[in-house]
């Protein structure tokens, strides 16, 4: 450390970004916003929820704004580390597939107020658009890679092109994850929800829930856009 140099002068971005206090300012904006809405949320009434001072705030964030978008990133990165699975063999499709779909789910009931808040803002800010683009499509191509790997090593023979699956399974979660938040009492109902897309993923993946391996095409009627075998994309 230089001569004279203060010892919170050697702060990094890290240090920021990992302190409990964002993250204290992180959760409470959450909160405060999907209670209040984005035009009356002050930032008086984020410290108030994080018990933070004024002060502190702007040690991580210059603005309301800010912590929105700072948000936005928050949930679309859970919705990608969703797809993750740590723990699960990632070669067995039916794993990954229960797993990802539980996690999904979970991910989009917990975030689902300020997923409607930033649906709102993208109409107004161009910033808060791209991130809400990239919250609805990168977990879908992500999901997609992964279609289109197991269709190349023979595991599913997927019943539609694997980025229309993607989309129809996205869809399929995103209802049934709005049901699962609309009864946060009722555990059966998040168990249902990941029973039956879970269900649902395997048939459009033509992948036998049983684990006796892929159907045939035949069985599944599965074809590529071309109406051959479905093959990986680009």
């Amino acid at each position: 450390m230089a001569r004279n140099q203060q010892p919170w002068a050697t702060r990094t971005a890290r240090d920021r970004s990992e302190a409990p206090a964002r993250g204290r300012l992180l959760d409470a904006a959450e909160t405060v916003f999907a209670r209040r809405g984005y035009g009356p949320t002050t930032i008086a009434g984020i410290t108030a929820e994080a018990e933070v001072s004024r002060a502190g705030f702007y040690v991580y964030f210059a603005s309301k704004e800010e912590i929105f978008r700072v948000l936005a990133v928050r949930v679309r990165d859970a919705f990608l580390a969703a797809q993750d699975v740590p723990g699960v063999d990632r070669d067995d499709a039916r794993e990954v597939v229960a797993a990802s779909t539980a996690a999904f789910i979970a991910a989009y009931a917990r975030h689902l107020p300020l997923l409607r808040l930033l649906e709102q803002q993208a109409q107004v800010d161009e910033d808060v658009r791209a991130l809400w683009e990239e919250t609805q499509e990168r977990p879908v191509h992500r999901s997609a890679r992964y279609i289109r790997r197991l269709a190349a090593e023979g595991r599913a023979t997927p019943v539609a092109d694997p980025l229309a699956v993607a989309r129809a399974v996205g869809g399929m979660s995103i209802q049934f994850a709005r049901l699962t938040a609309a009864a946060p009492e009722s555990p059966e109902t998040y168990d249902a929800a990941v029973r039956d897309v879970t269900a649902m993923f395997l048939h459009l993946l033509g992948v036998d829930p049983s684990g006796s391996g892929p159907r045939s095409s035949s069985a599944t009627g599965a074809s590529g856009p071309t109406g051959g075998p479905t093959r990986p994309g680009p």
